[in-house]
């Protein structure tokens, strides 16, 4: 992963503040090679019960869609999403799309994970929508503010790698 994720230099993040390191992280779902090791992780993660995987465009989609694909080629049903950024008003209305249904038990994923706002908006789209999120993954909590957040949610968290494994400070 972090020959294709990893960047070194001086970023300006989505919250404003500067980091002298940065993950795309989309450039390891979006490899083969890449999504099936992320998949193996996810997969050992996921509890049971999850029925659904998704979260907010685009950071979620390549994650989701992924994971969903090759635990269907192990015996494991994960019917998957993608939550818009804003609602449809024609077609498939809303911003749920895919193939999410109310009642399921969903898992919340994303790319990378900073303060976690992305995360919580797709949180609350999946229970406006009338299913239930039980679970919140990311390939790497940057942040580590994700954690608190989903404890006061009641949502279990748990990342595949946070920036201290990766030999970084939290950086919100």
């Amino acid at each position: 992963m972090l020959a294709h994720s990893l960047k070194t230099g001086n970023f300006t993040l989505k919250s404003g503040r500067t980091s002298s390191w940065f993950l795309d992280t989309k450039q390891t779902a979006c490899r083969s090679d890449g999504i099936l090791l992320v998949a193996d992780v996810a997969l050992a993660l996921l509890p049971a019960d999850v029925t659904a995987i998704g979260g907010l465009t685009m950071g979620a989609d390549p994650v989701a869609f992924g994971i969903a694909a090759i635990a269907a080629s192990r015996g494991r049903t994960l019917r998957s999403f993608s939550v818009r950024k804003e609602s449809k008003d024609h077609g498939v209305t809303g911003r749920i799309a895919g193939a999410l249904q109310p009642g399921d038990k969903v898992a919340i994923v994303e790319d990378t994970v900073t303060r976690g706002t992305s995360i919580f908006e797709a949180v609350e789209a999946v229970r406006a929508f009338g299913a239930h999120p039980v679970f919140i993954t990311v390939i790497v909590d940057r942040g580590g503010t994700c954690a608190e957040m989903a404890r006061a949610a009641n949502i279990a968290y748990q990342p595949m790698l946070t920036a201290p494994e990766l030999g970084y400070d939290y950086n919100t």
